[in-house]
């Protein structure tokens, strides 16, 4: 299908990770779940501007050629599936009802938990990871439709009716019929994003390129021991010159983004069935018990809590 075809009036905005149809190019690539590649900056390919399924419907995906300004969609996909890097002409919601993902782009890391979801602009290049199984639910947004939604990546909670809300859009055909029922249940899904409160899951990046690759070091092996020292010397700079620089780079301090970043990486792990314990000791922790007060500290949850409460 040609990038300016349209769909078929009655497509249907549902899919599995699998393509359907002789020859059809896959929309996933399969990764070990252990595969900690999202958390390095995004790879721009052009190419990878639209994502085939099925038959080669790529309208389904991105929600692009329907004369609607918002759609939903929902798909669901296993776990270690990767979408690859690519961009939307719509702003779009990704929202996880079950299983986490993780959001990858040029600046930073975004892991969106059960519950959660994350707000990507128009024209922003990302790549989604699966933790576990994923049901996800997607809404794509016409730009400049509504001032108040953000203007780069963003977690939010999920309110009770916004979840109800996407999970009956899903149900609606591409085309639905405007003035109605339809129009006034998707004017309801943006206005309760607009009002949803912002969550702190993200893993910033820092532009500096010593600072960069040091911190996709951790990421890759975030059982670690880092130090300011340490790091300093390996980018022959004060350690105090090197404080200031990442905290200008990432808003936090260099304790901050480790502990943040390990609890963030700690997720995903969760969510595909590994144990505290495992996990503990993957991240750096000397024991489950003082990863899950860690945890607890941060999250506000026991692991197991956090991730089962809000499925």
């Amino acid at each position: 299908m040609d990038k300016r075809s349209s769909p078929p009036s009655n497509a249907s905005p549902r899919a599995s990770a699998t393509g359907a149809g002789p020859g059809a190019a896959p929309l996933f690539i399969q990764v070990s779940p252990r595969d900690r590649a999202w958390a390095s900056p995004a790879v721009v390919d052009d190419s990878q501007d639209w994502l085939d399924i099925g038959g080669g419907d790529r309208a389904l995906v991105h929600g692009e050629q329907t004369a609607r300004p918002v759609v939903a969609y929902a798909m669901d996909a296993p776990d270690a599936t990767v979408i690859p890097a690519h961009a939307h002409r719509r702003g779009q919601m990704l929202y996880a009802i079950s299983g986490v993902m993780l959001v990858r782009a040029a600046v930073g890391s975004w892991v969106v938990p059960p519950g959660r979801a994350v707000w990507v602009p128009p024209g922003a290049r990302h790549e989604i990871v699966m933790a576990g199984d994923v049901a996800m639910r997607t809404v794509f947004v016409e730009p400049g439709l509504r001032a108040g939604l953000w203007e780069s990546c963003q977690v939010f909670e999920v309110s009770p009716l916004l979840r109800e809300l996407v999970i009956a859009a899903v149900d609606l055909p591409l085309d639905y019929v405007t003035g109605g029922r339809d129009e006034h249940l998707m004017t309801l899904v943006l206005d309760e994003i607009e009002r949803a409160q912002p969550l702190s899951l993200h893993v910033p990046m820092p532009a500096h390129a010593g600072l960069a690759a040091l911190c996709r070091e951790l990421v890759r092996d975030p059982a670690r021991e880092v130090s300011l020292s340490a790091w300093a010397h390996v980018l022959h700079m004060h350690p105090r010159s090197l404080a200031r620089l990442f905290l200008r780079e990432t808003g936090m301090n260099l304790g901050e983004w480790c502990r943040e970043t390990k609890l963030l990486l700690s997720l995903p792990r969760l969510a595909a069935g590994a144990s505290v314990l495992e996990v503990a000791l993957e991240h750096g922790y000397n024991s489950p018990s003082a990863f899950t007060a860690a945890f607890r500290r941060t999250f506000g949850a026991a692991p197991s809590a956090y991730l089962r409460d809000r499925t």
